[in-house]
């Protein structure tokens, strides 16, 4: 697959429009292709094309394979339980966003694009065209910026979502034609990070901060929201520094770092590269300069996701729209994400693998994906505090009350009102009965943890409420990057260097500044401040508002690897949430759900994956792995 993408390059080439805005008289020929700025970014747009779509690239996609997702015995064969199987190979073979057959980078079809095929695709297309950067002479110097720093960007771009995978890969910055001889070295992950670094950098000096300011852009104004931009640069610069400052990638592959201490062992000069690429790009959406903010978290019911009259954003706008007209989500909050015109597309897989289907309350199969007890875990207190500390004030009596309000918005638990509507032959399935033995307890067709998560997809999408259907206009998309993340990695760079009250030279505030601006705009408590004295107990802070805050967007799986925690207990089990009822069942009806008393909270083991240092990479495909010497295998594969 990378031999045959290295040298081979489709040669249809479209114009900016036919990807992002569909106009149908778009295609030019290759020797058209580079004479003027709008013939060079239809082109460029072509790798927009090809980004996959982590949610809708398959009937049950999978996405999640850290600690925080547990599948239903008969999505068994699906990459996440293949994970958990220690069966990573499986990538290749299980239809997946990483690799699925008769990906197609011309195809606007969502099912034909996956990562890898595409990524070596890509690479060689923006190659080509910053080779031919000297034929674009009827350009004006902000066009020729403007396509130049978006073929670095994607050469970068394609070059480190591989590497979030598989390590340090060969860096191919060059063209390399049919004749060229294929001998580029596998870099250290570090070396490969720089390149990639150097990458990003030239596309945050190149682009502009928003296309719609710009003469270029004025063709497409109102339509540049998903086109790469100095933001967007400045953020994946940041995070490839802070990955390559992370645990794993300096100290490698271990066991045991949650206690030798590993863990919290970090590159401090990558570190600081980070924070203060994270720090420019705060600076310009704090000042207002970039097209970016925090999206509002304003709910008068916060169960079924209804804003407060007259709120000018939304948080679960970022995941999902709905009555909206298939309107794109991301709200002001999504820095970058593929094309994803839907249309009713959302129907046919994201919304239906998030709950129960007891009765076929929820169509289709009994794939779910699920969040384990680990997960609903992270979710703190009100006040701010983890439910691990004493003086947070969580009572196992009443395990619901008082939680973070993300809590709220995010997880389906015992007593919730499911269904909205005239519930008829449901009935009996309104009101979610999560306890041990409950109706939507059985392991085959419902929840084996104790929960169902919202967050990406509303739990009114079932038989009853019917938000699935057409007239629901339901649109789900999972960006790759939005503005909670740049704060999170800015408030983790930070920390690695100075605990909790480092900070960036070009930014003014500190890791726990970050930090609680994240929850400040949720309504939740500040860092506790028995955590803020203590360098290794705010990184654990850090790393507990990740999993609350991108939970299930697919960034676990990652994280546990970097920071040396994917081998180590509890990171490598899956826990349900096991409890008996204290309420009768009418008391659901006219209280909160949040409010109820239960008995025996308990967590009971559902797996253990056994891991070893080989599990911290992907294994490379075999095939590949032979074509040339220089590109070996991953230890252990």
């Amino acid at each position: 697959m990378l031999i045959c993408a290295l040298f081979a390059l489709n040669t249809a080439l479209v114009s900016c429009e036919d990807y992002l805005d569909k106009e149908p008289d778009s295609t030019v020929s290759p020797d058209d292709a580079f004479v003027n700025f709008r013939n060079f970014q239809g082109f460029v747009e072509e790798i927009y094309n090809c980004i996959p779509d982590k949610e809708k690239c398959n009937w049950c996609p999978s996405w999640n394979w850290g600690d925080d997702e547990v599948f239903n015995p008969e999505a068994d064969s699906r990459m996440t339980h293949q994970v958990d199987l220690g069966n990573f190979r499986a990538w290749e073979t299980t239809g997946n966003w990483l690799y699925k057959t008769g990906s197609n980078p011309t195809s606007t079809n969502k099912f034909e694009h996956s990562l890898w095929p595409h990524a070596w695709y890509c690479i060689r297309k923006a190659n080509l065209g910053l080779k031919k950067l000297d034929k674009l002479v009827a350009a004006s110097k902000e066009e020729k910026d403007m396509i130049a720093g978006q073929l670095y960007f994607f050469r970068a771009w394609w070059h480190t979502e591989l590497m979030q995978y598989f390590g340090g890969l060969p860096y191919v910055d060059v063209y390399l034609d049919a004749n060229a001889d294929l001998n580029l070295p596998r870099l250290s992950y570090q070396a490969c990070a720089d390149k990639a670094a150097a990458d990003f950098r030239r596309a945050a000096d190149l682009l502009p901060v928003n296309w719609d300011r710009t003469s270029a852009g004025a063709a497409t104004q109102g339509k540049n929201d998903l086109r790469i931009n100095k933001v967007m640069a400045l953020g994946y610069l940041g995070k490839t520094y802070l990955w390559a400052a992370s645990p794993l990638m300096k100290n490698g592959a271990q066991l045991g770092a949650s206690k030798n201490g590993k863990t919290y062992d970090y590159d401090q000069a990558y570190a600081a590269k980070a924070a203060e690429a994270f720090g420019e790009l705060l600076n310009l959406t704090e000042s207002g300069q970039a097209p970016y903010a925090l999206a509002q978290f304003k709910y008068k019911d916060i169960y079924n996701h209804e804003r407060v009259s007259g709120a000018t954003s939304c948080f679960s706008d970022i995941f999902y729209t709905t009555k909206q007209n298939w309107k794109m989500p991301g709200s002001v909050e999504a820095i970058f994400r593929g094309p994803s015109a839907d249309y009713n597309g959302s129907n046919w897989n994201t919304s239906k693998v998030f709950g129960p289907k007891v009765d076929k309350v929820v169509a289709h199969d009994n794939v779910i994906h699920q969040p384990t007890a680990n997960l609903v875990e992270m979710y703190g207190m009100a006040n701010g505090l983890p439910i691990t500390d004493p003086a947070s004030g969580f009572d196992p009596n009443r395990p619901f009350k008082d939680r973070d309000p993300r809590f709220y918005h995010d997880i389906v638990f015992d007593g919730f009102k499911y269904l909205n509507g005239t519930p008829g032959q449901y009935a009996r399935l309104q009101y979610c009965e999560l306890f041990t033995g409950g109706s939507m307890r059985p392991v085959a067709n419902a929840s084996r943890t104790g929960y169902f998560i919202q967050k990406l997809v509303p739990h009114t999408c079932n038989e009853v409420d019917r938000t699935y259907d057409w007239g629901g206009n339901l649109h789900c998309y999972l960006p790759y990057m939005r503005l909670a993340d740049i704060y999170l990695m800015y408030a983790e760079a930070c920390a690695a260097m100075g605990g909790a009250t480092g900070k960036a030279s070009n930014f003014n505030k500190t890791a726990a500044d970050a930090i609680n601006t994240l929850r400040d705009r949720v309504g939740a408590g500040h860092v506790g401040s028995a955590y803020l004295a203590n360098k290794n107990r705010f990184m654990d802070e850090v790393r507990r508002e990740r999993a609350v805050e991108l939970s299930f967007e697919g960034f676990r799986f990652n994280d546990l690897q970097r920071w040396l925690l994917l081998t180590e207990a509890p990171y490598n089990e899956k826990y349900s949430q096991e409890f008996d009822r204290v309420e009768a069942s009418d008391f659901y009806k006219t209280h909160d759900p949040k409010d109820a008393r239960v008995a025996n909270y308990r967590k009971e083991l559902i797996l253990t994956r056994d891991f070893d240092t080989k599990h911290y990479w992907f294994p490379l495909p075999i095939k590949e792995s032979y074509y040339y010497p220089e590109l070996y295998q991953n230890p252990g594969w």
